[in-house]
């Protein structure tokens, strides 16, 4: 299969003649070698030592890694962040799949793309903009996009060289038939009243240990297909996107990954609020409860038992996926692409794991808001570690810089590619990340160094709640510190903080 770029005039990208983003460090000089065909070199023809892009998506994974610290068995990820920069500070701007995801692709913040939540399309506000995969498009590339990279279809056709892959039947997550019955079953008794079945019905079991292949789940088939495609593109420079479905809900994977983790071992770590905490701050959506056997309940926590298994199932769907990403790694080594190929792994938010009572996301606490990040460049640092504060709309600057491409100036992230050769260097002052609930309610929060701020406030600007936490203290976010008044200094700084926003907290410039 031989792709096309839409535009086969822009064969080479606007500025591929140098680096843009003059400030990356020396450390990128192998890197700049790459992009520029070597010193002196006029670029190589066709675009052919330009630098591939492998990004890696993971739905709802949170840093439950062997590399962040964590319990999961994660070795091919781990092995990936040995080898390039791990962020230990990333931030989604929203804690929801489809608004994240859109903030991404398109390099902008939700109060731009204007999506909030699900069923709203990703050129509702921006007309003709274009995306992260549509710019390497229009500049030679081939883009493909397998599995969940978009939230769902319909799929902006400008992004893709060829329609995104999914696998059959999308994200039919069950694969015994005893958990699909029990689906089935559901969605006849909801119908049989005559209501009609929304999307957080009629589910099954939430979770499943199947003694099958791991081709019998759509992340083994993401895999198997992303396989294909290095295979077909490995002659041409292209940006492949690779989204994987789980570790969301329902936490279902062959059993061998489950068994990869004691459930004897697994702990939930919740702990009770030592200060008040608003009521908005807490209210999240019932999508756990949405499961067969799962019954969610205001202010009550999940029986001990059950809370244990959700926690050992998540776990075991890190692992399948670690092992998935592992497959595509191995082929991209394989097929001599990978000293000539950024690869991008992240999750497109953080999650809740019983933590403040909370299952899933729809929060702007820590755990909800950070999210995984590992970035290996050819040429960048190889095994580091960085706590500068960064965002995952950083992420469509960043690549455009990496390959040498013009990106909008109307992009509302900054380019972090001088991290990946000197990771410790000065960074942003905040990150930036928000959640509007159904009543139209927003919570906007700026999480500094040592800081996270959130205010609450209703559609007419009245505000229903204020949140301060201290990390240097309070890590896990249980003592609101908002109304005390030793605190009253730190909270209108980080409010100027706030109401300044990321143009505010830009990067320092040397």
């Amino acid at each position: 299969m031989t792709f096309r770029a839409a535009r086969p005039g822009l064969a080479r990208p606007p500025g591929v003649s140098r680096v843009t983003g003059a400030s990356l460090a020396a450390g990128l000089a192998a890197l700049a070698g790459l992009l520029l065909g070597g010193a002196g070199c006029a670029p190589a023809r066709d675009g052919a030592e330009r630098p591939n892009v492998l990004f890696l998506i993971v739905d709802d994974l949170r840093p439950e890694l062997g590399c962040y610290g964590r319990p999961a068995a994660t070795p091919r990820i781990d092995a990936l962040a040995a080898e390039g920069v791990r962020f230990d500070r990333a931030y989604c701007q929203v804690a929801l799949c489809q608004p994240s995801r859109a903030s991404v692709l398109l390099g902008r913040r939700p109060a731009t793309t204007g999506v909030w939540g699900f069923g709203q399309g990703l050129r509702d506000r921006v007309g003709d903009a274009p995306t992260l995969p549509q710019l390497f498009r229009e500049a030679g590339y081939a883009t493909a996009a397998v599995g969940k990279v978009e939230h769902e279809p319909p799929f902006d056709a400008a992004s893709w060289s060829v329609p995104p892959w999914t696998p059959e039947g999308g994200q039919h997550f069950w694969a015994l038939p005893a958990s699909r019955a029990v689906a089935a079953a559901e969605r006849a008794r909801i119908e049989a009243s005559g209501r009609a079945v929304r999307g957080t019905q009629a589910l099954g079991p939430p979770t499943e240990a199947a003694d099958l292949p791991d081709d019998a789940y759509p992340d083994g088939q993401v895999a198997g297909r992303a396989l294909e495609l290095l295979r077909e593109l490995r002659d041409e420079p292209f940006f492949l996107a690779v989204g994987f479905y789980k570790p969301h809900l329902p936490f279902v994977a062959p059993r061998r990954y489950w068994d990869l983790h004691d459930p004897a071992a697994v702990e939930v770590e919740y702990a009770p609020p030592r200060a008040p905490v608003p009521a908005v701050a807490t209210r999240t959506a019932g999508e756990v409860g949405a499961y067969a056997g799962v019954t969610v309940r205001r202010g009550e926590r999940l029986p001990p038992d059950l809370e244990r298994h959700l926690a050992h199932g998540y776990r075991a769907c890190a692992s399948f996926v670690d092992a998935q990403v592992g497959r595509v790694l191995d082929e991209l080594e394989r097929l001599g692409l990978a000293e000539r190929t950024v690869v991008v792994l992240w999750g497109d938010h953080g999650y809740h794991l019983g933590e403040h009572g909370l299952w899933t996301k729809f929060t702007n606490f820590e755990v909800a808001a950070r999210a995984p990040l590992v970035v290996r460049a050819p040429g960048g640092a190889r095994g580091a570690t960085s706590d500068a504060l960064v965002e995952l709309v950083d992420l469509f600057p960043t690549l455009a810089d990496l390959a040498g491409l013009d990106a909008s100036a109307d992009l509302e992230g900054a380019s972090f590619a001088p991290l990946l050769a000197e990771p410790g260097r000065p960074w942003k002052r905040a990150a930036f990340t928000e959640f509007r609930r159904g009543d139209g309610t927003l919570g906007r929060s700026v999480r500094t160094a040592r800081h996270r701020l959130t205010t609450w406030t209703t559609p007419d600007g009245t505000e229903v709640g204020l949140e301060l936490y201290d990390h240097a203290t309070d890590p896990a976010e249980l003592e609101n510190l908002a109304t005390d008044p030793a605190h009253a200094t730190t909270v209108t700084d980080l409010r100027a903080t706030l109401a300044a926003g990321w143009r505010g907290a830009v990067p320092p410039v040397r």
